[in-house]
């Protein structure tokens, strides 16, 4: 009897959740023409979010640092180009969900790019307008041109091939650096995953199939070329409070493997969208890295 009963539950179980997820399906597939009840939810929830996180950092983050008038800065020598990178990537994926919400809602190719890719680029500009108004910071057009190239690379990939053979991510260790600025370089791994440049790489990741057509490679296998950097403590090679002379800055690149996650075949429209989610982290694989200092190195495994 116990049996029976447990048998009826998990077979309750399995149906309800096939029920869910078939209708969790329904509701991820892109619609095939305009569906204007998803575009106006998406332009809300883009507007709303946007709102009020530029006023959570507004209130939270600039009020903490005296303010001044609307100024630029130079700042395209500082962390070897690493925050430059840093403003590419959230273009580009910020751009890239802008893009696939509106496709989504069934919204033509051409608005897609004008008002989806661009999402990145707009928001960012209004952070650097924040930043111009704060005497910690300052309006930077180095970075305005970072997040131009980060657009730019999902624009102009849709534009030439309709679809992105080349991505562009992101991968992260901790270093030894960050507990000696943890005020600049983050105090615990999630101040960490966004602060420290130290353990930052950031990967073009390029699809082989959509290059070179063969049966004989998985779909998924990519090729990934990774630039980061090192033995950095503060944004220039100077010396900060007499506690910082020698940084040992150094230049680091690498050669590795990676997984396109969106070139897995699953029907399952949930899985998709998980793996569009974190197809912007590269995969841990084998890795060449080169660099000036210690010429080549080979990592088993690199995060």
């Amino acid at each position: 009897m116990k049996c029976r009963r447990l048998y009826t539950c998990l077979l309750l179980l399995v149906s309800v959740f096939s029920f869910s997820q078939s209708k969790l399906d329904t509701f991820l597939k892109p619609s095939d023409t305009l569906n204007t009840s998803r575009r106006n939810a998406v332009v809300l929830t883009e507007v709303s979010l946007g709102t009020l996180t530029l006023l959570g950092l507004d209130q939270l983050w600039y009020a903490d640092y005296p303010r001044s008038k609307f100024h630029t800065i130079n700042d395209s020598d500082e962390w070897l180009q690493m925050d430059k990178l840093g403003h590419a990537f959230s273009a580009y994926q910020l751009g890239k969900i802008g893009a696939d919400v509106l496709s989504w809602s069934g919204v033509a190719k051409k608005d897609q790019l004008i008002y989806g890719a661009t999402l990145g680029f707009t928001f960012l500009t209004a952070v650097e307008v924040l930043d111009g108004y704060s005497a910690e910071w300052g309006f930077s057009w180095s970075d305005m041109a970072a997040n131009a190239a980060g657009t730019g690379l999902y624009v102009g990939q849709e534009l030439l091939w309709q679809e992105q053979r080349i991505l562009l991510k992101y991968s992260f260790h901790q270093t030894r650096y960050a507990s000696q600025r943890p005020d600049k370089l983050g105090d615990g791994f999630k101040e960490e995953f966004l602060k420290d440049y130290n353990g930052q790489t950031y990967w073009l990741s390029a699809n082989v199939n959509s290059f070179v057509k063969s049966s004989k490679l998985p779909k998924w296998l990519n090729v990934a070329f990774g630039y980061g950097a090192d033995g950095m403590l503060t944004g220039k090679n100077e010396n900060v409070d007499n506690l910082f002379i020698s940084q040992n800055r150094q230049r680091q690149f690498y050669f590795s493997l990676d997984v396109d996650l969106s070139k897995i075949k699953t029907n399952s429209r949930l899985l998709r969208s998980l793996f569009d989610v974190f197809n912007m982290i590269k995969v841990p694989f084998p890795t060449l890295e080169f660099n000036d200092k210690k010429g080549v190195k080979f990592h088993y495994i690199y995060f």
